[in-house]
């Protein structure tokens, strides 16, 4: 197996967002020797070198979780407000899609599919933006806590327009496809 250069190990571990004690914890190597390797003073063996490779190509995968790729302005809508508060919220956040609450009960969503599909039903649009959201109301995003690895994530954005993210019951975030491609980018 050729490994790559060792100047790679920090690059790679502070990419994974881990700490070196975490890196020596999981590659079973002491974390004096990861910062020696790090800061270039030691040549070491192989096989030590060969573990810390593998506990990190093990990680990268698992690295990635929900606090790192969500984003934290969660734009929503009341189940109360009019469809043309929705619409406007929509339009200055750049979103497609909002989670709907009651009070700060999630109840659901709305997304710019069910407004523009009622307009090519014919709907007349005063009468559309005067309508409450409730009326509108799609079935609410996936939640998950903020340690939810992103295979998972990825799989529940396969089913929902977005997973929202919560630590102790509160909403911290919102994960859409967007935010997958900038993971897919960094």
């Amino acid at each position: 197996m050729l490994l790559p250069e060792l100047s790679e190990i920090g690059k790679l571990r502070k990419k994974l967002g881990i700490t070196q004690s975490e890196l020596a914890r999981i590659s079973g190597i002491s974390q004096s020797l990861i910062a020696r390797v790090e800061s270039n003073t030691v040549d070491p063996r192989y096989s030590k070198i060969a573990r810390i490779f593998r506990a990190l190509n093990e990680l990268r995968g698992k690295g990635i979780t929900a606090s790192r790729i969500m984003s934290r302005n969660v734009v929503s809508v009341q189940l109360t407000d009019s469809i043309e508060k929705a619409a406007e919220r929509m339009k200055k956040h750049n979103v497609s899609q909002m989670p709907v609450f009651d009070g700060k009960k999630i109840v659901g969503s709305i997304s710019e599919d069910i407004i523009l599909e009622q307009i090519a039903k014919g709907a007349d649009i005063h009468e559309l933006s005067r309508k409450r959201v409730e009326e509108f109301l799609d079935d609410s995003f996936p939640v998950v806590s903020v340690n939810t690895p992103l295979s998972t994530i990825s799989v529940l954005l396969e089913y929902n327009k977005a997973v929202l993210v919560v630590k102790r019951g509160e909403i911290k975030g919102i994960i859409t496809n967007a935010d997958l491609l900038k993971v897919v980018h960094s």
